[in-house]
């Protein structure tokens, strides 16, 4: 999975966290139905954002209902209830065509593997294939996938021009008009014309704050392999791009103010709270801040656990011995292939410790409450379903 936005659990709670794996449920079954098992590598955190808004605009927050999916190994074999409907379809169509236009990128700049030509030419006809078929699926919802193909053609082009001294905006720009018109198209397929605009701007930014982010994170790993980075091209210094990318998720809350929603509390959380933990992340202006559990003696306390007046510590893990490389990736395959990592627990292939699965692991939040900053002092209880908003009056 990739994407901006990776929400962590402890701050959805349970009943965000449901929805949020409903529509990542949808728009990976989406997928799988209308291009096949091998579409479903486009699946992407921020792709389901589509979805999200879609449903949110409707009345009841209902854009388009739920349906009982069977087991899938991603979920430990569990069937679940999925987002189904338009939205879905949507955030297929518009993953489909930008992972295209990243192979292709990929292709003509030779990365890694894609250097040797048997294998860029198999990676041009997947491209091929996923353009066209998001073209079909955006075309059944009404979205004409002409304008991420036109934003992508620019974005090239841009780029061979961009220079020290070019203001980094220009470069940004391609990417800030495709996902406008995915995030205006929301309001079509909900009925909700009225908000294509603000939603429109809403996705400019958040198209401008990818772009941003992903630069940023790609910064150190750009320079040393030489590649491409638009900050380094343009000159533009880490400061200047940490400021956009806050006026980027400031003004993407005002344009959710603008908007009409049936039940706005996921995406808001998605676009304004998790956002802003989005640029701190990138930033490295914070940490996750679950408490870490301390097995030694704090220091100068003699009655603690292996102190001497105090109890015995507790019993250290058994050792386990470190499997080889190739019995290591033997084993990763399998549990890859069964999707264990995803979900639930693991035993590391190499070193046999116990892991959490990455589905269930907290990603750099600093608390539970984060969320409530806007609205001041909530008081207790504001956790509970991952946002205080409805329950203080917070109107963030």
């Amino acid at each position: 999975m990739f994407g901006i936005v990776r929400p962590c659990r402890h701050r959805l709670g349970e009943g965000l966290r449901t929805q949020w794996m409903a529509h990542l449920c949808g728009l990976c079954l989406a997928l799988r139905r209308d291009h096949g098992q091998f579409a479903r590598v486009v699946t992407n955190y921020d792709g389901l954002l589509i979805s999200v808004l879609t449903e949110a605009q409707a009345v009841g927050g209902d854009g388009g209902g739920r349906r009982t999916a069977g087991p899938c190994p991603l979920r430990g074999m569990r069937s679940a209830s999925v987002a189904q409907g338009e939205g879905s379809r949507l955030a297929a169509a518009v993953s489909l065509v930008l992972a295209s236009a990243k192979v292709r990128d990929h292709v003509a700049d030779g990365d890694g593997w894609l250097a040797r030509r048997p294998v860029a030419l198999a990676a041009r006809r997947v491209a091929t294939s996923w353009g066209a078929a998001g073209a079909r699926s955006g075309a059944a919802v009404g979205f004409d996938t002409a304008v991420l193909v036109d934003a992508v053609d620019r974005q090239v082009g841009l780029e061979a021009l961009a220079g020290p001294g070019t203001p980094i905006l220009t470069v940004t720009e391609p990417t800030e008009t495709a996902t406008a018109a995915a995030f205006a198209h929301t309001a079509v397929l909900a009925g909700r014309p009225g908000n294509a605009e603000p939603l429109a701007e809403a996705g400019r930014l958040f198209g401008r704050l990818a772009h941003l982010l992903d630069a940023v994170e790609d910064r150190a790993a750009d320079a040393a392999s030489g590649a491409w980075n638009p900050l380094t091209a343009t000159g533009t210094p880490l400061e200047e791009a940490r400021r956009l990318a806050d006026d980027a998720v400031h003004g993407i809350r005002l344009a959710l103010r603008e908007a009409e929603f049936g039940d706005t509390k996921l995406a808001h959380v998605l676009l304004v709270h998790e956002l802003r933990a989005s640029v701190d992340r990138a930033f490295g202006t914070t940490s996750c801040g679950h408490p870490a559990q301390q097995y030694g003696p704090p220091p100068g306390n003699p009655y603690a656990p292996s102190g001497p007046g105090g109890p015995p510590a507790p019993p250290q893990p058994p050792h386990r011995d470190r499997r080889g490389l190739l019995a290591g990736c033997l084993v990763w395959a399998g549990l890859a292939c069964t999707c264990q990592m995803c979900c639930g627990e693991y035993d590391d292939p190499w070193t046999r410790e116990r892991k959490e699965g990455y589905c269930s692991r907290c990603d750099d939040c600093s608390d539970c409450c984060e969320c409530c900053d806007c609205c001041g002092n909530c008081g207790d209880g504001c956790c509970g379903d991952g946002c205080c908003c409805d329950g203080c009056g917070c109107d963030c």
